[in-house]
């Protein structure tokens, strides 16, 4: 099997977005992933844990499953 190499230029014919702040430069790509992973974090935060009040009221009354 062949393997066709050629150079990035004819590959990625345009350069990504970047955003500059400063000496800090991020591909927008980038950004948007990091931007994502923050509000997913958030979320996991602010958001109840799934069953977690009913287990925290059965602990209290002493009953168990």
């Amino acid at each position: 099997m062949w393997v066709l190499m050629s150079s990035p230029g004819a590959v990625f014919p345009a350069a990504g977005r970047y955003v500059h702040w400063g000496v800090v430069q991020l591909s927008l790509t980038n950004l948007l992933i990091i931007a994502a992973m923050l509000v997913v974090f958030v979320l996991a935060l602010l958001l109840p844990f799934p069953g977690g009040r009913e287990s925290e009221r059965r602990e209290r009354s002493g009953v168990r499953r």
